[in-house]
């Protein structure tokens, strides 16, 4: 069994002998347990993690033990286990982050007034509304947390986030839709990929008219690159014409810039290069579409956004409500702990007097 500061208690016979208490702490005992009996709460949740290890480890013989814990109603017993209770939930906040707390009380420096002590031994009822609103005061003040620094970082992203991937998103859609009319202008039977159909392709200033002379003109051009930085080589379909070297990916790059740049990536076929090109112009509309979508959603986040924002916590007249009465809990179970103070502050000033009878009794021999 378990007693005070969870220790183990030998045997009556042993400890007439002297042998006194044996720490829990590493004791080997664990192969013949069926069962362990805690008499009293410890004041740290390892304590009673310590306690259980003790019989539930590899090596018990027995497939099964039992736990017995032994409280008493309107004790002191109470307050031990709240203590425990919350110093446990400090410790998985910590160890686990699934709450958002980001700093924790030191429980260790909790402590009863004389008036709560006396309500628990009184099964005073107030004593135990307080600590159920203690829990359920820090709830909702957690809650609470969690709601402002949820609507803290709607008003950042409100202020400045959103705004930036409107415009953003805006300038975009500008830009497509200048590239589009200027890929629309052009002859639609161009645009079908077909070598008859090759609309011709401009690489330093000379005019291919052939599909694959300019297909290998543009792989040429890109072996002769010195730098890899972009370079403008020519036109194609009205669009200026860039090459450069993607060093990461060991790559050559093709982009197509006209309000924007719209980029392939170039293999060794001549033909598949100017396939790949004609795909990037066909997809600008299907482009267009996506961001204009994107703008919509962008502009109803932002009035979801001010919405919650404006809302307040939902829990707050529940919380304030909660707290008021905790407060006056408060303040009755100190009531008692002034009373206190003021008795021992009257015999305080009693005690002066007693020099003075010293002083005259021994006048009197």
């Amino acid at each position: 069994m378990y007693g005070s500061e969870g220790s183990v208690w030998k045997p009556a016979v042993v400890m007439r002998q002297g042998a006194g208490r044996l720490p829990y702490a590493g004791t080997n005992v664990q192969t013949k347990l069926v069962a362990i009996h805690d008499l009293d709460c410890p004041w740290r949740p390892r304590d009673l993690e310590q306690r259980l290890g003790r019989v539930i480890r590899q090596g018990n013989q027995n497939s099964e033990a039992h736990i017995y814990r032994y409280v008493t109603e309107n004790t002191f017993d109470a307050y031990l286990y709240q203590t425990l209770e919350n110093k446990q939930r400090f410790i998985s906040q910590i160890m686990t982050s699934k709450s958002p707390v980001r700093s924790a009380e030191d429980i260790d420096e909790a402590a009863l007034s004389y008036a709560e002590v006396k309500a628990l031994a009184t099964g005073n009822p107030y004593i135990k509304e307080k600590m159920d609103l203690d829990i359920q005061v820090s709830k909702l003040k957690l809650l609470k947390a969690n709601h402002l620094s949820q609507r803290y970082a709607l008003e950042d992203r409100l202020l400045k986030l959103l705004p930036q991937q409107i415009k953003s998103t805006e300038e975009r859609i500008a830009g497509y839709e200048q590239d589009v009319a200027l890929y629309r202008r052009q002859d639609a039977d161009t645009m079908d990929g077909e070598e008859a159909a090759f609309a011709g392709m401009t690489i330093k200033e000379f005019t291919y008219k052939e599909r694959a002379s300019a297909g290998a003109a543009l792989l040429e051009a890109c072996k002769g690159m010195t730098s890899p930085d972009p370079q403008e080589i020519g036109q194609y379909l009205g669009f200026s014409l860039w090459v450069s070297f993607d060093s990461f990916y060991k790559e050559y790059k093709a982009t197509l810039r006209g309000a924007l740049g719209h980029s392939i990536s170039l293999g060794t076929d001549a033909s598949g290069n100017l396939t790949r090109l004609n795909n990037a112009l066909v997809a600008l509309p299907e482009k267009l579409a996506y961001c204009r979508d994107q703008l919509v959603t962008l502009r109803k986040q932002m009035e979801t956004a001010k919405e919650e924002i404006a809302a307040p916590f939902k829990q707050e007249e529940e919380l304030q409500a909660k707290s008021a009465r905790l407060a006056e809990l408060n303040a009755l179970l100190n009531m008692d702990k002034r009373e206190n103070e003021a008795i021992d502050a009257g015999v305080a000033d009693e005690e002066p007097e007693l020099p003075d009878r010293k002083r005259a009794n021994r006048q009197e021999r």
